[in-house]
């Protein structure tokens, strides 16, 4: 019914930049909060940055000044760009939306991507 595709996961070094996107297709009627989380090995997973419909943003302590987290509505797309990057960034990164569907009896939906590997080598 609604799927998510990330993109643009990979390989850098400390200090370079990466910028994760996120699409979603098939009956939406809007999509609310667009979010970002990540999850290290061995650690769960947490909440790395989100923004809401109105386009309000808040992050993780360890990202602010760092890493920016914008939305396009017109795409159903979410995008991380990630600078200055450290290898205690390294994780995988998953793509969240909290999506309405054209069937508005329906409750939202909480979609996942399937998550893209950001590896910071240092």
């Amino acid at each position: 019914q609604v799927q998510l595709e990330e993109s643009g996961g990979g390989l850098v070094q400390a200090g370079g930049s990466l910028r994760l996107s996120c699409s979603a297709s098939g009956s939406i009627f809007k999509i609310n909060t667009m979010a970002w989380y990540r999850q290290a090995p061995g650690m769960q997973r947490e909440l790395v940055a989100r923004v809401t419909l109105s386009g309000g943003t808040d992050y993780a302590d360890s990202v602010k000044g760092r890493f920016t987290i914008s939305r396009d509505n017109a795409k159903n797309a979410v995008y991380l760009q990630m600078n200055s990057l450290k290898p205690e960034d390294t994780a995988v990164y998953y793509c969240n939306q909290i999506i309405q569907p054209l069937q508005l009896w329906m409750d939202a939906l909480d979609a996942w991507g399937q998550g893209t590997l950001v590896t910071v080598s240092s």
